[in-house]
């Protein structure tokens, strides 16, 4: 097959520089940070100002002048300025700070809403903790470079220039003098950063690895216990961990020493202009007073410059970070137009030569099947056989590979993603809650449902019961995940949820694997009675749940086996024969074992 999306999504993320990036995640914020930089630069004119007024106070002193009160109007003068300076560049902190927090903040959303519209098979082969990073830790981490560096690189250039400008207009010498240290610093910052991408994308690497075997490890932690392998599993994240920091330290070791020598030889511009300075005075080819004049000003000519040159290492970051998000947002999505360009007659849904695969393997073969509306449909057969997959398919999670689906008649990517979702409710196997109240989770089928509603969704689903005997009813909170309910509850909760959608097409993609016998019979029954009227799909690991399904489907291998009704296939379908036989026997084992509690 071809590349897959993350390939495509990265390589069309490279070889743009960190001002492509700022005109395009900061497009409907430029006129903030333009204001921005404005302040900035206004604040830096400001805070050169008093190195001019303290020069002219040399040179006044130089001259004779022993007015007291001229003085102190000038010293006056250059704290009204330094006041002024740190006024405007707190001004321009503040509204630059704002700006990146809205811009993040839109980043984050946009990221999430594309994570909405991405097929669930790009979604699931990127690591959950690597998604996390790029959301969270790497998001955030732009922060300070968008809020410092683009008002203050802007106005850290500008300063020594305005410098540099008015040195020149009094010595061209001595200007090019004041600057002597620059050659050598930028040799130094050269050597620092050359091969900067191998060590940095080194502590990228690693970095995320980290968090990847953190989220796993977090995950894992009851199995890791239940099965003894707490000192393995560590000792993985311990490398881990101790590979993330080897990247870092190796890297900060070889970069120390050029990085040291640069910020010791870029300030020390005395050396040059305080000896040659001295000379032309003797020579009388420089006055004195302005000898002095160019020693205040080239004190604070190279700071700045240096200020700007130490933001490049946080630019490489931001670069590199603003390129993972851009590869997740290039990202090919679902085939779904913005509205949809048909309207689907009813809830019949066909699929006609369906072909789709996971990366190079493919696993469904020209699947053809009619799921008639109102009537239960289900899909049997063994593990690894392409059930959950044309689940999947129906539910829009993926996109097919050949072949096609439609809903009343309408290719699935004829309707907009918003019309389909109305359309169908989907409950996995994988039973996910909000860390929310359980209230709040069952009126996410239908977020505009009265508590009257919900309560009646719960009972006609059968979970009102279990939900009273909570701590706090409905409104107890549920956990991440709903880790504070058991598998079942969350099953049946969800299950409840998807009910409250009250959606024409139902798809139960084994949402009773988690529920004993007992509250399975009890949730089949609840099911049945709220699907009724409505198109279901059914995948049911349990056979004895689907033996009175209008169609049952016996899929192997990615292709239809067999369909027909129980009896049926009991009769026709060898496969469909021994799974029921297999059921039937681990059944009365269980009851005669006394498993069933």
């Amino acid at each position: 097959m071809a590349e897959t999306g993350k390939q495509k999504g990265q390589e069309q993320g490279r070889g743009k520089s960190f001002l492509n990036y700022v005109t395009k995640f900061a497009a409907v914020s430029k006129a903030s940070y333009l204001r921005s930089v404005v302040l900035a630069c206004i604040g830096v004119i400001c805070s050169i100002v008093p190195y001019f007024v303290m020069g002219t106070m040399v040179k006044q002193l130089l001259q004779g002048e022993r007015n007291y009160d001229v003085f102190l109007l000038e010293g006056g003068l250059m704290a009204v300025f330094i006041v002024l300076g740190i006024l405007f560049h707190t001004l321009s902190t503040n509204l630059s700070h704002k700006t990146t927090f809205a811009l993040i903040a839109g980043i984050r959303t946009e990221l999430c809403e594309k994570l909405a519209r991405l097929p669930l098979g790009t979604v699931r082969e990127t690591p959950s903790g690597a998604l996390k990073n790029i959301m969270i830790e790497r998001t955030d981490a732009i922060e300070t470079t968008l809020a410092h560096v683009v008002p203050e690189f802007t106005a850290n250039l500008l300063a020594p220039l305005l410098m540099f400008l008015y040195l020149c207009r009094i010595d061209w010498r001595m200007a090019l003098l004041s600057l002597a240290t620059l050659p050598l610093t930028l040799l130094c910052l050269m050597a620092m950063f050359h091969d900067y991408e191998r060590p940095f994308r080194r502590t990228q690497e690693t970095t995320k690895v980290l968090n990847d075997t953190a989220v796993e490890y977090i995950g894992g932690i009851e199995v890791i216990k239940a099965f003894g392998k707490a000192e393995s599993s560590y000792a993985r994240f311990a490398r881990a961990a101790e590979e993330n920091a080897r990247s870092f330290t190796d890297w900060m070791r070889a970069s120390i020493v050029p990085f040291s020598l640069s910020m010791t030889i870029a300030p020390a511009t005395l050396l040059a202009v305080l000896p040659l300075g001295a000379v032309f005075v003797m020579q009388g080819t420089l006055a004195f007073h302005d000898y002095v004049m160019i020693l205040i000003l080239s004190c604070g000519l190279i700071t700045p410059l240096i200020t700007a040159l130490s933001y490049s290492d946080d630019i490489g970051k931001a670069t590199s970070i603003f390129g993972e998000i851009d590869a997740v947002l290039t990202l090919p999505e679902l085939s779904r137009p913005a509205e949809s360009r048909a309207v689907p007659d009813g809830s019949e849904v066909r699929l006609s030569g369906v072909c789709f695969g996971y990366g190079d393997k493919e696993v469904l073969h020209g699947i053809d099947l009619d799921i008639p509306a109102g009537k239960v449909t289900a899909l049997v057969g063994p593990s690894g056989s392409g059930k959950s997959t044309i689940a999947k398919l129906v539910a829009s999670l993926w996109d097919v590979g050949d072949g096609s689906i439609t809903l009343g008649g309408v290719d699935l990517r004829e309707l907009s993603s918003e019309d389909y979702n109305r359309q169908v409710a989907y409950v996995s196997q994988d039973s996910f809650l909000f860390n929310t109240t359980v209230r709040e989770n069952i009126r996410m089928g239908r977020p505009g449902a009265s508590d009257a509603e919900v309560e009646a969704v719960a009972r006609d689903s059968g979970c009102y019961d279990f939900i009273m005997e909570l701590e706090h009813g409905f409104d107890t909170v549920v956990g991440g995940s709903g880790a504070h309910l058991s598998g079942g509850e969350r099953q049946r909760i969800s299950i409840a949820r998807a009910m409250m959608k009250d959606a024409p097409l139902l798809i139960l993609d084994e949402a009773t694997s988690y529920a004993d016998p007992e509250n399975e019979a009890l949730i089949q029954e609840s099911v049945a009675r709220l699907a009724c009227g409505k198109t279901l799909l059914v995948i049911a690991h349990r056979l004895s749940t689907i033996v009175n399904a209008d169609q049952i489907v016996v899929v192997k291998s990615g292709e239809i086996a067999a369909r027909g009704t129980h009896a049926e296939l009991l009769r026709e379908s060898p496969l469909y024969r021994k799974m029921w036989e297999a059921h039937s026997s681990a059944r009365d084992c269980s009851e005669e074992g006394g498993l069933s509690e």
